[in-house]
């Protein structure tokens, strides 16, 4: 950790008695930490902060000032359950992120996996559910039980509406609103977003083979580019799949939408 992580906890933090911090948790000054939360090990909450319960908070988490987690959710029909908000291990959530916790109209809980970067501004509401190494990058704003798959991006600027979901790998453009599902591998943009390409330079930074991206832009061709029936895309495409396992993300992704997809 940082060091000016390293003084564990500062004389001008506020711990609830009942919150369970592991010995290692460093707390900057004025920052508010409520019962029922959970701090693993090695994790820096700076200045300034708020957290509040019931909030499980995972090892190796950096949380910078002036961030809030775990608040009551802005959902009207929130009447005081209990709900939860459950952070993974080694993610980074700078200046002024927003995360709440859920609702019974849906699992009860928001979740965030593990090594997931939240930079400035960025929100996301009650019953979000996040996987790993995904990016929000600044001011992006996730609505009420959106669900991001593993590696999806959604940059600056960009909103998503409430159950759609972002498909593995996906790459969600600046200022983009999404009203649909994107399906896994997918790059969207525009207002409303609309595909694009295959994400191959997010890819290619995950060291996908060669073969493995050809048989992904295969398969989005099918989707995007021939004009077929829905039904008869995912037909071929599940064709495509037993010889490319690879393609199965863009397949499951599509087939078991919430809001139809980007089209």
């Amino acid at each position: 950790m940082p060091d000016r992580c390293s003084d564990r906890i500062h004389p001008q933090a506020q711990i609830d008695p009942a919150a369970i911090l592991h010995p290692s948790v460093a707390v900057g000054p004025f920052t508010l930490i409520g019962a029922d939360v959970e701090i693993g090990a090695g994790t820096c909450i700076g200045p300034h902060n708020v957290i509040k319960g019931p909030t499980r908070i995972g090892q190796n988490n950096r949380v910078f000032q002036f961030c809030t987690l775990g608040e009551d959710c802005q959902d009207l029909k929130y009447q005081g359950e209990p709900t939860e908000l459950i952070i993974g291990d080694n993610n980074r959530f700078r200046e002024y992120c927003s995360v709440h916790r859920g609702t019974v109209q849906d699992r009860g809980a928001t979740r965030i996996g593990s090594d997931n970067l939240l930079m400035c501004y960025t929100h996301v509401a009650h019953d979000c559910q996040l996987g790993d190494h995904c990016i929000l990058s600044n001011a992006a704003q996730l609505a009420g039980h959106v669900h991001l798959g593993d590696w999806a991006i959604v940059s600056a600027n960009a909103g998503v509406h409430q159950h759609c979901r972002i498909g593995a790998h996906g790459f969600v453009g600046a200022y983009s609103a999404v009203f649909q599902d994107v399906p896994a591998y997918t790059v969207v943009h525009g207002a409303p977003a609309v595909p694009r390409v295959v994400n191959v330079e997010g890819l290619k930074r995950r060291q996908f083979s060669a073969a493995d991206i050809r048989a992904i832009q295969t398969a989005f061709r099918t989707l995007y580019k021939r004009k077929l029936s829905l039904a008869d895309a995912l037909t071929e495409i599940r064709q495509q799949m037993e010889a490319h396992p690879v393609v199965k993300p863009l397949y499951d992704s599509v087939a078991s939408a919430k809001r139809n997809i980007v089209r």
